[in-house]
């Protein structure tokens, strides 16, 4: 049975959370690990990534962090960053294999899974809502 009381609150979480773990993932690649990005995305040519690569991974993160908090395309935002998560948990079961506690695929797989729920979910309670795509929504569903 769904709970409609509190059910707004469990996606503000959702979003939440997955906007939060994004800053999070900056933050580290930007201040704490050594070497810094520099070293991250030498590391992913390194291990003979695509040149477009690096570019998509970040452009994903800084999409999460910046637009899943407030709710901006939120269904968009989340697909966009499925295929990195993917990718991401190619990287490291093929090297550490599955389980978190040995650096593995497990957290990549689980984070993945949660944006395909907010992408299934929607926007959620508290979403900024842009004019511009939801009235073409609106229009689309009244020609129906």
């Amino acid at each position: 049975m769904i709970e409609h009381r509190t059910q707004a609150y469990g996606l503000l979480l959702l979003r939440l959370t997955l906007g939060a773990l994004f800053i999070a993932h900056l933050y580290w690649k930007f201040t704490i690990l050594p070497g810094g990005v520099a070293l991250w995305w030498s590391g992913l040519e390194a291990n003979g990534y695509p040149w477009f690569v690096p570019w998509y991974v970040m452009s994903a993160e800084f999409a999460g962090a910046i637009l899943l908090i407030p709710g901006i395309c939120t269904r968009w935002v989340s697909l966009f960053c499925i295929p990195m998560m993917i990718g991401a948990g190619q990287f490291w079961l093929v090297r550490k294999g599955f389980y978190f506690t040995g650096a593995g695929c497990e957290l990549p797989a689980v984070w993945g899974i949660l944006l395909l729920a907010q992408a299934l979910i929607g926007d959620g309670p508290y979403a900024v809502k842009i004019a511009a795509i939801y009235k073409d929504r609106q229009e689309s569903a009244r020609a129906i």
